[in-house]
């Protein structure tokens, strides 16, 4: 099954307003739990990335310190 950055952007609302039918690949698709939206998220997201389609996430951090 190929995804698009569709797929990923309806999951990814669905999961921000608690709605549990989103429209995947063309299909309606009713999950049980945000648990599972979430499951979906990360399956559509790796499939994406490994495709080249989407970018990897890339984490930053940045030091801080206190001044006294």
């Amino acid at each position: 099954m190929a995804f698009s950055t569709a797929d990923l952007t309806n999951i990814e609302a669905a999961i921000a307003t608690g709605e549990m039918t989103v429209e995947i690949d063309g299909r309606r698709v009713t999950y049980r739990s945000i648990d599972d939206l979430r499951k979906a998220r990360n399956i559509i997201s790796a499939a994406l990335q490994s495709s080249g389609v989407a970018a990897k996430a890339t984490r930053v951090s940045y030091a801080s310190r206190v001044r006294s």
